[in-house]
């Protein structure tokens, strides 16, 4: 398939047309015009001649040119027409209020010159294409405004029908420019991919385009540069900002052997950076690639639009011959409902219904990428702002997923610490690298152990100063040194939900570590958050035991709770949450894979893991849940806004067409519904866009 961007479109509607036009072409069944980005995708195959034509019917075009510039041209041509467009309204305003004047004055015939100069220049695109539209039965907004306007001039209503042709023109200004700001905000989002890099190589340092950097290159980032792929500080040390990934602007400390992500900035100091990821692998890549994807995907609403559209403009049509012939039957002047009819044909444009949807959905989906937050189409963040049920994942997600000593028993003040100190000293399991940070803490005298050896299903055995020690879970306690106490201390520590570590000499217990996964300190927080976001139930799906589940759930403020569950059990568990209402699963994606794909909206958060981005479908880049709260009010903010732009498009239409039973529709309140439909609903999408300067994180 080939990609091609274009110039010149600005009509979603006829977008649409155009789309369907080109996939009845040869080889074009699986071609795609995607309106929001401004893009063609069509088979190698078709044939480009033909393709253009349609296009050119339409007023846009291919844009040939480097790909390393299209961004740069595509702006300046947009941006050229619609300052061109602005240009031509404005004389065509002159132009009309100088033939008033001079129609005041009693000159009709140079009057009548300048409204036909006055609507041409403002118009002539509309009549050309209306014009071809009509010789091929091709109907549309332009071939309704050309027949409109030529039944109007046809009836000596100069004044009103160039009024009609300058609104219009004012109304594909206006629309023009609100969709050039929605695509313009996602294009900015998609310039923090970096363009070069400077690779040290054999002969030295040397400027490359990022697509020539391999994995196992070494590249040079200078102070304020952008790492160009994702890879690992061979050498330096500095802060880098991550907000291209994360959405967080707070530095984050890098030194060797650290990973780095493509398009972060290096905030001071000189960094080597070996690359392990080709950039087009990269995570920057992925996020981008996800991003302008999203765009273009339809929402149901958006396909119940577009259909309906199908059938709106043609019924228009009926209705306005209807108009036209039936009252003068019975009574009424023939010119009269013929002009009324005309005034029907222009409320029959469909735009400002089709445009209700996109622009609030691109602003939504690039208002939450700004900050991290992946939503990979329009149809995820439609249900986003639907959710009433999320079900959390506990390890990693609402908790740190690292072991944390949170309570001690200590029966040997002088022996306790060193002891598990000294046998944890040497391992990497996750308890021990809990018990050493408390051993840190207390800054407890440490020695290696003469023998050491592993007991499985209990714990570790060690010598110390010709002593035989044990630490490990209750079945590594000696026997006789079980008291009545210690057990009542025991069942205490297993009631609180914690993990225990016991360290013991042959005849006694010296002390109790109880483990527990830290709760994050924000969770009960952003649980609060969320509910106020209008979520109604939370819950939590894990696979540790009922009383650290009830525990966690408890201290943050979850509705309820499931302990004990495999993976597949989640799997039923979110299939019985979903047979209740819309629900959301957050995890990390990586073993959340399958409760992920069932619920009705996958969330991953995991700070930029490949697996995350590719496993859900909402992605938080952070390494916590801070930003899901203000990703669902602004999908719901969307919702709202789709609702009520389909309901003043509607709406506004539907009181002019009900002008038309007292006789008092004129075309310049026809167009004056259209007009203003569309600018409200163009105006109201783009407020997605704006929040405040202080966000939390």
């Amino acid at each position: 398939m080939a990609e091609y961007k274009l110039k010149g479109l600005s009509c979603a509607n006829c977008a649409r047309e155009m789309e369907e036009d080109i996939q009845k072409l040869e080889h074009g069944k699986d071609a795609r015009l995607l309106f929001n980005s401004s893009k063609l995708i069509v088979s190698d195959e078709i044939e480009l001649q033909k393709v253009e034509k349609i296009l050119a019917s339409d007023g846009a075009a291919l844009i040939k040119q480097e790909a390393s510039d299209g961004h740069d041209h595509d702006h300046a041509h947009a941006h050229n027409s619609i300052q061109h467009l602005m240009l031509l309204i404005g004389i065509s305003v002159l132009i009309f209020v100088s033939a008033m004047i001079v129609e005041h004055i009693g000159y009709n015939w140079v009057a009548v010159i300048l409204y036909l100069v006055a609507a041409a220049l403002s118009g002539y695109t509309t009549f050309v294409k209306g014009l071809k539209n009509l010789f091929a039965l091709k109907f549309n907004i332009d071939t309704l405004m050309t027949i409109a306007l030529i039944g109007a001039f046809g009836i000596g209503e100069w004044k009103e029908g160039t009024l009609v042709a300058i609104l219009f023109g004012i109304n594909e200004y206006l629309e023009g420019l609100g969709m050039q700001k929605a695509r313009k905000s996602m294009e900015t989002l998609l310039e923090v991919a970096p363009k070069e890099a400077i690779r040290i190589g054999g002969n030295g340092e040397e400027i490359v385009p990022i697509s020539a950097l391999q994995v196992g290159d070494v590249v040079l980032v200078k102070s304020g540069a952008k790492i160009p792929s994702d890879g690992v500080v061979k050498d330096g040390k500095s802060s880098v900002n991550e907000a291209a990934i994360t959405g967080e602007s707070m530095p984050v400390e890098k030194e060797g052997g650290e990973a780095v992500f493509g398009g972060s900035i290096n905030n001071e100091g000189v960094l080597r950076v070996e690359i392990t990821k080709a950039y087009e692998d990269s995570s920057l890549a992925k996020i981008l690639h996800l991003v302008e994807e999203a765009q273009e995907t339809k929402t149901p609403t958006e396909k119940f639009i577009n259909q309906f559209a199908k059938y709106y403009t043609p019924a228009i049509m009926v209705i306005a011959a209807i108009v036209m012939l039936v009252p003068p039957l019975f009574a009424g002047n023939w010119g009269e409902w013929f002009y009324q009819g005309l005034a029907v044909l222009i409320v029959g444009c469909p735009c400002a219904l089709i445009i209700s949807s996109p622009i609030a959905l691109i602003s939504g989906i690039t208002r939450n990428a700004r900050h991290g937050i992946l939503i990979k189409g329009g149809v995820f963040l439609e249900q986003l702002g639907k959710v009433d049920t999320i079900a959390f994942d506990k390890t990693g997600t609402l908790t740190k997923g690292e072991p944390h000593v949170e309570k001690m028993i200590v029966y040997d003040k002088n022996h306790f610490l060193s002891i598990a100190g000294s046998i944890e000293n040497s391992s990497s399991h996750p308890l021990a690298k809990a018990v050493m940070k408390k051993v840190e803490e207390f800054n407890a005298t440490v020695q290696e152990p003469s023998h050491v050896e592993t007991i499985a299903g209990q714990g570790v055995e060690a010598v110390i100063d010709g002593l035989t020690y044990t630490l490990g879970n209750e079945k590594s306690i000696p026997s006789a040194a079980i008291t009545t106490a210690i057990q009542n201390d025991l069942d205490t520590l297993k009631a609180e939900g914690l993990t225990l570590v016991a360290v013991s000499d042959q005849k006694r217990v010296l002390g109790f570590f109880g483990v527990t996964d830290e709760v994050r300190p924000e969770s009960k927080e952003i649980i609060k958050e969320l509910y106020k976001a209008g979520i109604k139930r939370t819950t939590m799906l894990t696979g540790d035991h009922q009383q650290t589940a009830e525990k966690v759930a408890k201290s943050i403020g979850l509705t309820d709770f499931h302990a004990g569950l495999l993976p597949d059990q989640k799997v039923e568990k979110i299939k019985e949450l979903t047979s209740d209402g819309l629900t959301a699963m957050v995890g990390d994606g990586i073993n959340d894979a399958p409760a992920l794909a069932t619920a009705n909206l996958g969330i991953a958060m995991g700070k930029g893991t490949d697996s995350a981005i590719e496993t859900a479908d909402v992605v938080l880049m952070q390494d916590h849940l801070g930003k899901l709260p203000s990703a669902i009010k602004v999908g719901k903010k969307v919702n709202a806004i789709i609702k009520l732009n389909i309901g003043l498009a509607l709406g506004l239409k539907l009181i002019a067409l009900l002008l038309t039973i007292p006789g008092l529709l004129t075309l310049w309140i026809a167009i004056l519904s259209d007009m203003g439909a569309t600018v409200l609903v163009t105006l109201i999408s783009l407020t997605v866009l704006i929040e405040k300067r202080t966000l939390k994180s």
